[in-house]
């Protein structure tokens, strides 16, 4: 059971805008999310559903999982999101899952690929060219990673959606995989796609800020090698998904879904005050990082609604008051590609 101070969150993060209740009308029928039990898709499900009550439209937001963790499916389901348990992998479940005109992807494996990295290529690869084929007549915004590109001078802006990718790690190259799949299908079917390359996504139970905030309460150096970094907040990451649905096409589309870079020292500073503490730094600053221009995801969909000061403070008065962590650090600075 959830705490209600989540439960006040997790309402707060679904939260239609106008924006949100706009996209609804430029497209019809039932929404179906895959990987709808991860870390973003409780939130944006209730999205798409309360945006489109908002709107006057009656429309079903079905939910697909392996809901290994049993209080997820109830809570869902208890906020009117159909769902249905299926794993991704095997071919035959997701050949009897409902049809949808429209696909959000969010299936994925990044943590535990050292150890395990055949499954990792099959949960971002395999389950993916699955997905691909049963719903090639769908319209689909299938989430990927800005891991798919190098580090890159800190100088810049870092790659955009016409610059080459460079992945890093098996688990980077899983991502591009995944893509190729939906990119395959778009070619080969005319199925519509967008893709999302996200980095990273934050609220206050995870993300970057998050992590930064743990090390600063925990008396934890921060290692400054990754110098910068993306983030964006999760509601604004969930409302650009649902809008994209009116931009796929064929041949895919890409987008760097995130926010303009920020500067790691800069958050911790920020975050010290709020949280009365003083940050620890190690290490000088890189001079790369993995990096994206967002250029072309913002002149598309507009500036970004929630600023980074309010981030800070949002995940800074969370931690204060002993608020839940998924415990699902992102690794920001991992330079290797090991996860």
């Amino acid at each position: 059971m959830r705490a209600p101070a989540e439960e006040a969150l997790e309402e707060d993060l679904s939260r239609p805008v106008a924006e949100d209740i706009a996209a609804m009308k430029q497209f019809s029928g039932d929404i179906l999310i895959l990987g709808v039990s991860g870390k973003m898709g409780p939130t944006l499900a209730r999205l798409a559903l309360r945006a489109a009550a908002a709107a006057n439209i009656s429309r079903r937001v079905i939910g697909v999982a392996r809901f290994s963790d049993s209080a997820g499916r109830p809570k869902l389901e208890a906020h009117g999101i159909e769902t249905v348990a299926a794993d991704l992998l095997d071919r035959a479940a997701v050949a009897r899952l409902p049809d949808a005109p429209n696909v959000i992807y969010l299936a994925g494996q990044k943590f535990g690929t050292t150890s395990r990295p055949a499954m990792t290529w099959a949960t971002n690869v395999y389950a993916a060219a699955i997905a691909a084929e049963r719903f090639a007549g769908s319209r689909i915004v299938a989430f990927s990673t800005g891991n798919v590109y190098p580090l890159t001078p800190v100088a810049g802006l870092g790659p955009n959606e016409d610059d080459p990718v460079g992945p890093i790690g098996e688990y980077a190259s899983s991502a591009l995989g995944r893509e190729r799949m939906f990119e395959y299908a778009s070619a080969r079917h005319g199925t519509p796609v967008v893709l999302l390359r996200l980095n990273y996504a934050v609220e206050p139970r995870y993300g970057v800020v998050r992590d930064l905030a743990d090390r600063i309460v925990r008396g934890e150096p921060i290692d400054l090698a990754m110098a910068f970094v993306n983030v964006i907040w999760q509601r604004d990451a969930n409302a650009i998904a649902l809008r994209a649905l009116r931009l796929a096409a064929s041949p895919a589309r890409i987008l760097n879904l995130t926010g303009p870079k920020v500067r790691i020292r800069d958050i911790a500073v920020r975050l010290g005050e709020a949280l009365g503490r003083i940050p620890q730094f190690v290490g000088r600053e890189g001079d790369q990082a993995l990096l994206s221009d967002p250029g072309r995801c913002l002149a598309e969909f507009g500036p970004l609604p929630t600023r980074l000061e309010r981030m800070i403070d949002e995940v800074a008065r969370w931690v204060l008051a002993g608020g839940a962590s998924l415990n699902k650090p992102t690794h920001y600075d991992e330079r290797e590609g090991t996860f």
